[in-house]
């Protein structure tokens, strides 16, 4: 019995099936192109991008709910453009993300806007754009409450452990200032704070507001210590292509992270809607601002106090950010270091 031909309507049928289900496909998967802020704003569904292992800034529940700093900053703005919109509030998806992935999520289309102790520089300037920023920070030092041999950082060559993540730069440059210390390098700076807490070292090294929320976690058992340099310093910082000399004065901050929302590129109105939100989240100035209320209550009031007193010391610290003020981005001549010092 010869094998009768498929007749053309059953393969153009055929073909239809095909098609469809390769839309389908395609259609779970998801877009690949960027998202667009205020495209799903109006359309009553956004992606949020946070952390979900950091105390106080990120962090995901046992019951999937997500908490922190970041992600009261990140309702807030997206509540706060829906308003100015005319629309009714979005329904929030979470995305959990990872430092390392931050760039692709957004520009694969997987994120509308990613806020996660997310620093904003030069280099990320160039594949995502930031509104912000909402958050002025400096590297810091998380010790044990009880221990009251460490006040400041050249106590660390007093033949202590410190404590960062794997690679970090700001272990690297505690290590290059002061080669006394033991630098123990950790996974993550969950690790790190464990290995605290059990006395296998003793200090932890990273930006101070993220040490803050572990601090506000387990209240009592830690303390924030200031990093500045200890001595006058001839480092070096890239410019006009090429590293260049860069004297830093004793009593200079180790280092100053701006965090910043980052989004897709080329999207001025998104930008622009985020920046005036923000705005809006830091008035009335002071403590009665759903800006300051939301840190307080997310990294203790006791460290936020600590912030303001020392920014209202000298022009060293600020503590106020100004969001759309991104010249800090541009890169500046390194100051001439002093003859002779090395």
């Amino acid at each position: 019995m010869g094998t009768r031909k498929p007749s053309r309507a059953t393969v153009l049928t055929s073909c239809a099936v095909i098609v469809a289900l390769g839309a389908m496909l395609l259609s779970a998967c998801g877009s690949t192109e960027p998202r667009n802020l205020l495209d799903s704003i109006r359309n009553g569904k956004v992606i949020l991008g946070t952390k979900y292992d950091q105390p106080g800034l990120g962090q995901r529940n046992p019951d999937r709910s997500v908490t922190g700093f970041d992600p009261t900053v990140s309702t807030y703005v997206v509540n706060h453009i829906a308003d100015k919109l005319g629309v009714a509030h979005p329904r929030i998806t979470w995305r959990e993300t990872p430092s390392a992935q931050r760039e692709t999520l957004i520009d694969n289309g997987e994120v509308d806007m990613i806020a996660a102790t997310y620093s904003i520089n030069a280099a990320r300037s160039k594949e995502v754009d930031f509104a912000g920023p909402y958050l002025i920070n400096y590297q810091g030092l998380l010790v044990r409450a009880d221990d009251h041999s460490i006040q400041n950082l050249t106590d660390l060559e007093n033949g202590k452990k410190l404590c960062s993540v794997t690679g970090s730069t700001p272990a690297q440059n505690v290590k290059k200032q002061l080669p006394g210390v033991q630098l123990q390098e950790y996974d993550s700076y969950s690790s790190c704070v464990e290995g605290l807490r059990r006395g296998k070292v003793d200090a932890l090294t990273t930006d101070e507001v993220i040490l803050a929320g572990y601090s506000n976690f387990w209240p009592g058992e830690f303390r924030l210590v200031d990093m500045t340099y200890p001595k006058d310093y001839c480092g070096t910082k890239d410019y006009d292509g090429k590293k260049v000399p860069n004297f830093i004065k004793a009593g200079t901050p180790f280092s100053t992270e701006r965090y910043g929302i980052g989004m897709a590129k080329n999207q001025p109105d998104s930008i622009a809607a985020v920046n005036e939100a923000l705005r809006a989240m830091m008035v009335p100035e002071g403590p009665n601002s759903p800006w300051q209320q939301a840190l307080r209550a997310n990294i203790g009031s006791a460290n936020v106090d600590k912030m303001i007193a020392r920014a209202a010391t000298g022009d060293t610290y600020k503590f106020t950010p100004v969001p759309g003020d991104l010249k800090f981005v541009t890169p500046t001549p390194g100051k001439p270091c002093p003859a002779g010092l090395k």
